[in-house]
């Protein structure tokens, strides 16, 4: 079967940075572990043997061990344990844009002195400087598709002893990347890893574990599962596991044929496909090439453009954000361009 033939998408969607679309075998495996939980045909087991599988696989995706990978639901409560373990007053550098569940975690400690600085994203490498404590940004950027410079953030952050934490949500499944130097990496994945929402996944080094509290263990983050279900005996995994939040399986469920899909085409094949298409849709309006495969523009009518030719897109920050994904097509960016051929000046 062809790559493009495991999708069916409706011509025109160009907004996968809100959500992906699942391929057949990830759509599948969901409406077979749906029809046993119908009727009861089998126990939980089956289901939760795809988060392990999902684990392995991220952990492959990004160059990490598996023991040092977690898997939770929100990248939000993944942060979590790691803001409760930096010292009071510390300070935390940002990019002005950055999504807020890479920011919240850190803000919420203020009433500890915890201060979040917040500079564009041009000059986050230059503000890493003595007194930065953390640097937390995404790998690329969900309102303008910016790719970050990650070599240089941890070389930069690495000269004063800072900690790297990298919101991938945006990045992991078509932009490579590995935890080279990085002390946390956090991904969802209902975006461009095409899962269902509700799994997100997450590297913590290990010198970073030693420092963080598992303050959401429960049953899931034992050693033994099974041996776990009851009473106040505790004895946590001594890896990331002992980070897990007990998984929602049916997003595993999904998940794990999503992300093993991507593994099997490569992350450099996805890569240079979604480049292609979103230059190209750059070059229709007039842009300079670009690393990412979303393309944020400012063009009035935009939104309005693409509604009314069926297109689905979407308007973060006042700019229209189309993105561009392995089901994608370049007949989807030639009916993007006459959508917006009227606004388009030469």
């Amino acid at each position: 079967m062809e790559i493009a033939e495991l999708w069916d998408p409706e011509p025109g969607w160009l907004n996968t940075a809100s959500y992906g679309l699942p391929p057949r075998p990830a759509w599948e495996a969901l409406q077979a572990a749906l029809s046993d939980w119908r009727v009861g045909a089998t126990s939980w087991e089956p289901w939760d043997g795809s988060t392990t599988r999902a684990r392995e696989s991220f952990a492959r995706l990004i160059g990490a061990d598996s023991e040092n990978v977690f898997v939770g639901s929100t990248v939000s409560a993944a942060l979590a344990p790691i803001a409760a373990a930096l010292p009071d007053g510390a300070k935390v550098l940002t990019d002005d844009v950055e999504f807020t569940s890479n920011v919240f975690p850190w803000q919420v400690h203020a009433d500890r002195g915890i201060e979040v600085i917040a500079v564009p994203g041009d000059d986050v490498v230059g503000r890493i400087t003595p007194g930065i404590d953390l640097v937390a940004v995404s790998a690329v950027q969900s309102s303008t598709g910016a790719v970050l410079d990650l070599p240089a953030v941890v070389a930069a952050s690495k000269q004063i002893g800072a900690l790297v934490v990298i919101d991938a949500t945006q990045a992991v499944g078509w932009h490579p990347i590995t935890v080279d130097g990085v002390d946390a990496l956090i991904a969802h994945s209902y975006k461009w890893l095409m899962a269902p929402r509700g799994a997100t996944l997450g590297y913590l080094s290990p010198r970073l574990q030693e420092r963080c509290r598992p303050s959401a263990a429960g049953w899931y983050a034992a050693r033994d599962i099974h041996g776990s279900y009851y009473g106040p005996v505790m004895e946590l995994d001594p890896g990331a596991r002992r980070f897990d939040q007990s998984p929602a399986w049916f997003s595993f469920v999904g998940a794990a044929p999503a992300l093993e899909l991507i593994e099997e085409i490569g992350v450099e094949t996805i890569n240079r496909h979604n480049l292609a298409l979103a230059n190209e849709f750059r070059a229709g309006l007039g842009l300079e090439p670009s690393n990412s495969a979303i393309v944020s523009t400012r063009l009035p009518g935009a939104q309005e453009a693409f509604a009314a030719a069926g297109i689905r897109a979407a308007v973060r920050g006042g700019k229209l954000r189309a993105s561009f994904h392995i089901y994608s097509t370049r007949d989807d960016v030639q009916q993007a361009l006459s959508a917006l051929k009227p606004l388009i000046r030469g």
